[in-house]
């Protein structure tokens, strides 16, 4: 009867600071102060057990420097808090398998065997699986954001993201973990989500672009001389620097004169008078709250000997002096981890409201006077395609034709959005010289895992038009990969092997593309070899994708900088520009020399003087079933076709005079000798022409025509 009415009662009413003063205790291997545990040492950690107490809190996120009793006091109380009267499904995520490991064994097991009531919720047997723990009413488990599968698999009302800066972003193509685990609880009316974490670069930073989405809560705290309120930063610590030559980091400073200084009455506060203060402190919000909590605290809050105000001074002593010298990897330590702010990187990238104040007046889908071939690029989302189009020029100059999206199914090659993509792929562009262009190349990435087959089946009949299947390199690991390099074969041929002419796919050297477009390109503003242009009347987002990834070290590799994504912004029309890019160096762009534009150029003069003048069409007269538009259509396609006839029968002595023969599509480069002087790349990612060569070594045409199935060979001229 006892345990039948123990079943029945009503589960107990009790905030996690209260369970935690009441039954919490802290083991001798997981802290400095074992024993009962003592809200009163990390006075802040009680407002944040509030906002995860509260049923109108659907996220809570702190953004914290270290020493601030995140794990321990929030974390670690929470989790005690509902397996023991409130159990319900948690699921906590790690960057790292490894991490979690670590946290289980040196954080979780140990509060687990100081914690009575814990002890006997969860038994012995739990330890036989590290990552999954049960108990009556739930479970727990570990997982790390190297393993999608772990965090897809299992919904729950309770999630925690430990560390959001350092977890993966799109594991195997998957997406982003962190998104994977939100979706977890949206199934359960009462959920919570969990972030905390240590701020890391400026722009990229997840936890911080958290903090800023919530209602942004700071810890006031009063001045112990003249009562004012403030928050604690690190611009108000003074110290004294004695009249004596350095002769190491702290020849002039003084350490233990390390104070606080209260702005309003300047009075300096020790490290006690500091304590004390913070003992008094309460949190207060600069942002309207929206179902989200949101909090700032950093290391001068911490009331531990590791942190007091001279040990501080130390640390940043040390940073600066190492940023004198070059290094600003202790600068970036301390402003994430000792200020918990994110830390900025200098960067000359112009913002996307300059760049909008140089776009042209030109139409959306027309070509200017210096384009003269056109490459598209395609990034195939699971609702929608997003397309660049590009004019190049000379020197590789050049203008974007259009920028937009195409809504719809993208699971079968011949349906939804694909319909429109090829309808838009293959229209006519109408140059400014009065001719048409058709785009030359395209490169479609379709390398999310869940769309590779349908990309391959759409662009496989299309090759012959030089569309290619593509998928960007890995940047952290690959940055040195070629913008344009030789493709894999991907169809199986006979005996085992890849058919010579089945698809290609290519790999795209995405850190050297951004590296030519936002480092070089960008900041370009004179027309002439390099530049970008835009129409005026671009789609308003695509100055913020454009500039949506900032250079800064890698999650992977702390000593290498990589381009990284800013969180909450979107990057498809700087991954389609990369795209486009790839297209124009199938076309060797960056390879042509003068000669080469100016024959695509004279064929483009030939037709404009040949096409006729274009007229006002009269009214349609349905009337008439000669007349209907399926017919007028029929007559205006047969007289382009009439058209391109007489522009293809052009005199030798025409192409002779207007120099090498002419195409829309780039010629092949001319052989040189030996001891032909070098060409080189400038800074602008084109090639400059090197000196004239005495002669050129001439070969033989092939009678077979010219590779690439369309346009002419360079070796035939004469």
């Amino acid at each position: 009867m006892r345990r039948v009415l123990a079943q029945l009662e009503p589960p107990v009413k009790m905030g996690t600071t209260v369970w935690a003063k009441d039954r919490r205790k802290l083991s001798a291997k997981g802290s400095a102060l074992p024993g009962d545990y003592n809200p009163d040492i990390t006075p802040w950690v009680a407002g944040i057990h509030d906002a995860l107490d509260d049923p109108a809190v659907v996220e809570v996120s702190c953004a914290k420097s270290a020493q601030v009793a995140w794990t321990d006091g929030v974390i670690l109380n929470y989790l005690g808090k509902r397996i023991d009267v409130d159990p319900a499904p948690m699921i906590v995520m790690f960057a790292k398998e490894k991490s979690a490991q670590e946290f289980n064994a040196e954080k979780f097991e140990p509060m687990v065997e100081a914690t009575v009531v814990l002890q006997k919720k969860l038994p012995p047997k739990s330890k036989a699986r590290w990552e999954f723990k049960d108990f009556p009413g739930g479970f727990l488990k570990f997982v790390g954001s190297n393993s999608p599968a772990s965090v897809k698999s299992t919904p729950a009302p309770v999630v925690c993201v430990e560390e959001p800066d350092d977890c993966n972003e799109n594991v195997r193509e998957q997406g982003d973990t962190i998104t994977l685990l939100k979706e977890r609880t949206k199934t359960f009316p009462r959920r919570k989500v969990i972030f905390g974490g240590t701020p890391t670069i400026e722009g990229v930073s997840r936890i911080w672009a958290s903090y800023l989405a919530g209602d942004q809560r700071k810890f006031w705290v009063p001045c112990p001389h003249c009562g004012e309120e403030q928050v604690l930063a690190w611009e108000q610590v003074r110290w004294v620097e004695r009249d004596v030559p350095p002769h190491e980091i702290f020849g002039r400073i003084d350490l233990a004169s390390a104070r606080y200084h209260c702005p309003h009455c300047d009075a300096l506060w020790t490290d006690a008078e500091k304590n004390r203060a913070v003992r008094r402190g309460v949190w207060r919000a600069s942002a309207q709250f929206q179902g989200m909590a949101s909090f700032y605290i950093n290391e001068l809050y911490s009331p531990f000997p590791g942190s007091v105000m001279s040990e501080l001074l130390k640390k940043r002593l040390i940073a600066e002096h190492a940023l004198a010298l070059g290094d600003d990897t202790k600068m970036r330590s301390f402003r994430n981890n000792t200020e918990g702010l994110p830390y900025a990187y200098k960067s000359d990238l112009p913002d996307g409201d300059d760049l909008k104040l140089r776009a042209e007046d030109y139409a959306e889908f027309t070509v200017p006077a210096g384009g003269l071939l056109m490459t598209a690029g395609v990034d195939v989302q699971h609702d929608r395609l997003a397309i660049i189009i590009r004019a190049w020029g000379r020197g590789e100059e050049s203008w974007l034709v259009y920028w937009g999206e195409i809504y719809g199914s993208t699971l079968q090659p011949k349906a939804g959005a694909w319909l429109d993509l090829d309808a838009l792929l293959t229209r006519e562009y109408r140059h400014a010289s009065g001719a048409v262009l058709r785009i030359n190349a395209v490169s479609i990435d379709g390398s999310d895992g869940n769309r590779t087959e349908i990309v391959h089946a759409f662009v496989r009949p299309r090759r012959g038009h030089r569309y290619m299947a593509i998928k960007g390199a890995a940047e952290a690991s690959d940055d040195k990969k070629e913008i344009f390099s030789t493709p894999r074969r991907v169809d199986p041929g006979k005996a085992g092997k890849m058919a010579k002419k089945g698809l290609e796919t290519y790999i795209v050297g995405t850190a050297r593309a951004k590296d030519l477009i936002l480092d070089t390109r960008l900041k370009i503003e004179k027309a002439g070899a390099g530049c970008l242009h835009w129409y005026r009347g671009v789609r308003p987002d695509y100055w913020e994708q454009l500039t949506s990834e900032v250079k800064a070290p890698s999650r992977i590799n702390r000593n290498r900088l990589t381009w990284q994504k800013k969180a909450g912004v979107r990057n498809e029309a700087l991954d389609c520009e990369v795209y486009a890019l790839h297209a124009a160096r199938r076309l060797k762009t960056n390879l042509m020399q003068p000669g080469h534009w100016d024959a695509i150029e004279a064929r483009l003069r030939q037709r404009s003087l040949i096409a006729e003048p274009e007229q006002e069409e009269a009214p349609v007269d349905l009337s008439d079933d000669d007349e209907t538009p399926e017919a007028l259509d029929q007559e205006r396609a047969e007289q382009e076709q009439a058209d391109e006839g007489r522009a293809d029968q052009v005199q030798p002595e025409q192409v002779r005079a207007a120099g090498p023969p002419a195409s829309s599509d780039p010629p092949e480069l001319l052989e040189q000798q030996d001891n032909e002087p070098a060409e080189s790349h400038d800074d602008a990612g084109f090639l400059t022409p090197a000196p004239a060569a005495p002669r050129v070594v001439r070969r033989k045409v092939r009678k077979s025509g010219p590779r690439g199935g369309g346009g002419f060979s360079a070796r035939s001229w004469g």
